[in-house]
């Protein structure tokens, strides 16, 4: 479970605020689109589970691709994985721009704008994406000794992506006012000021850090499995209500997509302040182990869907989006630091691909189901997320995993 020796990883942590910005913007890039993407479906006449499937495409590509990345970013290094990840991201967002703003002109319809936004927005960005969460994470566990200090710092990387959701909420709604096409623009040029900040400020390891064949932990790990099980749920519930939040706007409170990108752009930007709140304060503070922090963080998601099922207006819309934030941030960094403590240096980046893997299996899964149980009843897709949420919360309380990760960290449970 060693790291790298005391000086490199001292200067290595130096470049750990570089590589969150990076995260941050690669991911300011995808949270701006989500706020237009129904009012944009709506427009260019693409149906709630044609959206679903494109979402779906991406997160494919993000479990069929994470742990290859994470393995490269250890063998190949950081700088070449996030330089490549981004360029594709910005070369596939600058053609789904093209396509959406044809779609909306109508000189694109049908069957066929709907293969391009799932070529584009969904295999093609999907592939793109899939490589910074696990290059992070596994430069993270590469320079930080296991315990508070790597708790904090990957508590630090989901506040960058905390941030990038209350920004891409702000951006995407915004912009949305001045038209779709507009904010849909944005999205490739903050990809680009991604892909230049890596290329002029990141440093390349030395070829002596690297790990010629970094090794593919098992799913059956019984230091993984719990945490895969506990993060699954985690992000099933959140990918039900996730795309529908849109449509839920539209339909309840009786707008137009044009006038429903600023209100689905604060629900969004409430959910992401949670994220923020719970990862810069609430846990760098309390110095909670990861076991508390999915036990605390998924019975406050729990009380955030509930809220949100019946039908109160927009305030407690905006509410109940900004609790489920505040207990997925919290659980959040217990998901990712856990089992990180129990695995040697060599697994790190297998590691993290596993975990950025699982959580897109939940994508390849939830936008589709959500957006198709939304179409049969609107509140049906909520009440699964609390359902769902309500079995994780049982679950971390009650395996010995997560009680004894708070005691000896390090203990093989397998």
């Amino acid at each position: 479970m060693g790291t790298l020796n005391t000086t490199t990883a001292a200067t290595a942590q130096q470049q750990v605020p570089l590589v969150l910005a990076t995260v941050f913007v690669a991911y300011l890039g995808q949270f701006t689109l989500n706020p237009i993407i129904a009012p944009l479906a709506r427009e260019v006449g693409l149906a709630e589970w044609q959206i679903g499937v494109t979402i779906g495409a991406a997160a494919l590509m993000l479990v069929g691709t994470s742990q290859f990345w994470g393995r490269r970013s250890q063998s190949w290094g950081r700088k070449p994985v996030l330089t490549g990840a981004l360029a594709l991201g910005t070369v596939t967002m600058i053609m789904f721009t093209l396509v959406a703003i044809l779609g909306m002109r109508g000189m694109i319809a049908g069957t066929w704008l709907f293969v391009l936004f799932v070529l584009l927005r969904g295999l093609g960005f999907g592939v793109a994406i899939s490589a910074v969460p696990p290059t992070a994470q596994a430069y993270i566990a590469d320079v930080t000794e296991p315990g508070k200090q790597r708790v904090a710092w990957l508590s630090g990387l989901g506040a960058a992506q905390g941030i990038a959701m209350v920004g891409g909420a702000a951006l995407g709604g915004g912009l949305s006012a001045f038209g779709l096409a507009t904010a849909l623009i944005a999205v490739p040029v903050v990809l680009s000021i991604g892909l230049l900040l890596v290329i002029i400020k990141l440093r390349r390891e030395p070829a002596t850090t690297l790990i010629e064949k970094p090794v593919r932990p098992r799913v059956s790990d019984g230091r993984i499995w719990p945490y895969l099980v506990a993060g699954f749920g985690l992000y099933t519930a959140l990918g039900f209500i996730q795309v529908a939040t849109g449509f839920i706007v539209i339909d309840r409170f009786g707008l137009d997509p044009q006038a429903a990108g600023p209100l689905t752009g604060g629900a969004l930007i409430a959910a992401g302040v949670g994220v923020i709140v719970a990862q810069s304060v609430i846990v760098p503070r309390t110095g909670w182990r990861p076991g508390i922090l999915l036990r605390v963080g998924s019975a406050a998601a729990l009380a955030g869907y509930l809220i949100m099922i019946p039908d109160a207006g927009p305030v407690v819309l905006i509410a109940s989006m900004l609790i489920i934030g505040l207990g997925l941030g919290i659980a959040g960094p217990g998901y990712l630091a856990g089992p990180t403590m129990a695995m040697r240096r060599e697994e790190q980046g297998g590691l993290a691909g596993l975990l950025s893997a699982n959580l897109g299996l939940t994508f390849v899964i939830a936008p589709l189901a959500g957006t198709t149980l939304y179409g049969l009843q609107p509140a049906l897709p909520i009440i699964a997320s609390a359902v769902i949420m309500a079995a994780v919360t049982v679950f971390v309380a009650v395996h010995p995993r997560f009680r004894r990760t708070d005691t000896d960290p390090c203990r093989d449970l397998s």
